[in-house]
């Protein structure tokens, strides 16, 4: 018998992948105390970057940023 945190944790894992696949570009905040953030995911690096872009130019002290993530890996 599975307890409910293993099946939603098997689960976790099994969407992570999917979505890295289809949607492996991440734009990440980093606030001033050096906490990261994931804001989004996206299709593109085009698409991320222009989000991360525009969420720069707000003029608040965050830094934006785009990554790739890598297909089997977990952000």
């Amino acid at each position: 018998m599975h307890s409910g945190g293993e099946r939603g944790d098997m689960l976790g894992r099994d969407t992570m992948s999917d979505s890295a696949a289809v949607l492996p570009w991440l734009v990440i905040r980093q606030d001033d105390n050096g906490n990261r953030y994931r804001v989004g995911r996206y299709a593109t690096r085009d698409e991320a970057q222009k989000i991360a872009d525009g969420l720069d130019s707000r003029g608040h002290k965050q830094l934006y940023w785009v990554e790739r993530v890598e297909q089997g890996a977990r952000p």
